[in-house]
């Protein structure tokens, strides 16, 4: 795949000032990425990209501020975001991963972090538009208290009441936003699947895991080996959301005046066409330039935790070789998250009436996206 189709052709500066202004909260994550690429290739636009650390390779155009901030620190934030005065859309795609998803200490720093960013925005960005936020399908479950039996496929609208859980922090920042923009700025929630993209250092990084693993048994000679529970390989699990929908489906609720809404609007941001492991496994491993067999392909008692926990020489034998980018495994693959999402007790599937309906388009067939982020991963030479 030529490099254009991955980036495009960037628009050359121009002299007049443009007329929006976006601002990302976790730039260098999966759809903060895309997010900054689509906005810079769009006349009249400047981005901000605010995250703690930047990309080993970062967007270019010069209608790109990145900002190093740790939005944690309630000064550093009010410093560096305060100063952002002409902003007209704020995007939120980053999230505080220190503690376990379902704990109280989970929520309180996610809405400590938006309640900094949000003291130095609001009161000097005096254009502000749209705010648009990014929660995830786990919004409709709790994995600790799962209150919808996991066998039985559960499509869930936007309508569909909050979990029975004791904490989830999406609930936390939708309550929050709903309070500090107090009708007065349009937003709108999206709630993806799981999120197909490009970054490092990327907890839930699932294409990183996977073309980390791809590489890793095409290199050793190893079995192209699904490790899971057999509902989570023959069922319909969860949805697929490519990060080029997730980030459309962001520009598109936070431009369509038509669809804003001073009382938050929610959308579902997945692919689209249903899909299981056991389908498209087998093309998984083809393009990775593997023989998959029937007896190799799926073992319950597999665990990528444990198969790989002694491959990091092995990874940096690779890098070397292959001329990649030079980073650590764990930089880009964490084997523990493919254990619990090919294990993980609940579906996660939702509809995607409401975004049809509204007029939102875009749509990926699963194992496209697979097969384009491999594709995109080695064009980036983060793999050979």
């Amino acid at each position: 795949m030529a490099p254009e189709e991955f980036l495009g052709n960037q628009t050359p500066a121009t002299t007049t000032t443009p007329a929006h202004a976006a601002v990302i909260f976790g730039v260098t994550g999966l759809v903060g990425k895309e997010l900054a690429r689509r906005l810079t290739l769009k006349p009249s636009w400047k981005v901000y990209g605010i995250a703690r650390r930047p990309e080993p390779e970062p967007v270019e155009s010069s209608k790109y501020h990145f900002i190093s901030c740790d939005l944690l620190d309630p000064l550093e934030t009010q410093q560096k975001v305060s100063v952002l005065e002409d902003v007209t859309h704020m995007f939120w795609v980053t999230w505080a991963s220190q503690f376990p998803l379902d704990s109280p200490e989970c929520c309180q720093q996610n809405k400590a972090m938006m309640g900094n960013a949000l003291n130095a925005l609001l009161p000097r960005a005096t254009s502000l538009r749209h705010v648009s936020l990014q929660t995830g399908l786990k919004h409709y479950v709790s994995l600790t208290r799962p209150h919808f039996d996991g066998r039985e496929v559960q499509n869930f609208d936007e309508e569909c009441p909050r979990a029975i859980a004791n904490y989830n922090f999406y609930y936390d920042l939708e309550d929050l936003l709903r309070e500090r923009l107090a009708g007065k700025v349009a937003w709108s929630v999206h709630r993806p699947g799981l999120i197909m993209g490009s970054s490092y250092k990327t907890l839930y990084n699932f294409m990183g895991s996977l073309c980390v693993y791809g590489t890793m048994c095409k290199h050793l000679n190893l079995p192209f080996t699904f490790g899971g529970t057999r509902e989570r390989w023959e069922e319909v699990s969860i949805d697929g959301s490519d990060a080029r929908l997730v980030a459309d489906q962001h520009i598109w609720a936070a431009t369509t005046d038509s669809i804003a809404s001073r009382n938050g609007q929610a959308f579902n941001s997945v692919n689209g066409p249903s899909f299981t492991w056991r389908e498209i496994w087998p093309s998984i491993g083809k393009r990775f330039g593997l023989q998959v067999t029937q007896e190799a392909m799926f073992q319950q008692d597999y665990w990528y935790s444990s198969a790989m926990a002694d491959k990091n020489k092995v990874w940096r034998e690779i890098v070397k070789e292959e001329g990649l980018v030079e980073m650590e495994m764990e930089d880009l693959a964490n084997w523990g998250f493919l254990d619990v999402l090919f294990r993980c007790p609940v579906k996660l599937l939702g509809t995607r009436d409401k975004a049809d309906k509204l007029g939102f388009g875009t749509r990926y067939k699963t194992l496209d996206s697979i097969y384009y982020w491999i594709d995109f991963m080695r064009h980036e030479k983060l793999i050979p």
